[in-house]
Order: structure tokens, then C-alpha cells, then sequence
């Protein structure tokens, strides 16, 4: 059974940090193109970082550029998103997802990917 599942959520404070990972099982993450997303209360979710399957590119939502960096380790079967310089509007559950021989990280963000993990909650809170 192929799943993906988050952790690394919290409460952090307004400037801090949090690295979420996302652990494949069932498959191995050779020859998919990976993705966090967010979904705020009230807000449609928005695709925030994502690594084409090649790894040869890499999308970043402007609301998270030069702050989050996004990384894959294939060996762990899992892939990180580090969140540095958190703020308030940073607070949302954060979901993963794959996609198989994806190759355009900007349309896979956009679009959605193909498999979904539950979701893991960051509040960014004083």
C-alpha cells in the first residue's frame, strides 16, 4: 500500500524554525516528482515548494522564497521541507505529494500531484 505520511509539525514562534518530512512507503521515490503544500483556514491550498522527478528543477511559491528550502533524501525514502524565518501566515496544514515521472515542479504545484499524505499542522504564534 503506497503512502506518504508528514510529521515534523508544531507551534513555533514568529521567526523560528520547523523542518517537516514526508516518509514514502510502499514505493520508492526513484522517478517521482515531489511537493509540500499548505491549506490555511478558510484558504484554498496552495502549492508551496515542489522537485521535479529529475531533480534537475525546482518550484518555489514566491510567499516562500529564501525562506523554506526543499530536499529529498532517496536513500531514507523521504523528503524534507525546511522552514526557516517562520511568520504568522506561514500557519496552515502542510500535506506532501508525488507524483510519478513528473517533470514541470511549477504545473505540479499549481495542479496538485497524484498522492497525498494526511497533513501535518504548523501554527507560527507568539
Amino acid at each position: 500500500q503506497e503512502q506518504l505520511v508528514e510529521s515534523g509539525g508544531g507551534l513555533v514562534q514568529p521567526g523560528g524554525s520547523l523542518r517537516l518530512s514526508c516518509a514514502a512507503s510502499g514505493f520508492t521515490l526513484d522517478y517521482y516528482a515531489i511537493g509540500w503544500f499548505r491549506q490555511a483556514p478558510g484558504k484554498e491550498r496552495e502549492g508551496v515548494s515542489c522537485i521535479s522527478s529529475s531533480e534537475g528543477s525546482t518550484y518555489y511559491a514566491d510567499s516562500v522564497k529564501g525562506r523554506f528550502t526543499m530536499s529529498r533524501d532517496n536513500a531514507k525514502n523521504t523528503f524534507y521541507l525546511q522552514m526557516n524565518s517562520l511568520k504568522p501566515e506561514d500557519t496552515a496544514v502542510y500535506y506532501c505529494g508525488t507524483e510519478r515521472y513528473g517533470s514541470d515542479p511549477e504545473k505540479e504545484c499549481y495542479y496538485g500531484m497524484d498522492h497525498w499524505g494526511k497533513g501535518t499542522l504548523v501554527t507560527v504564534s507568539s
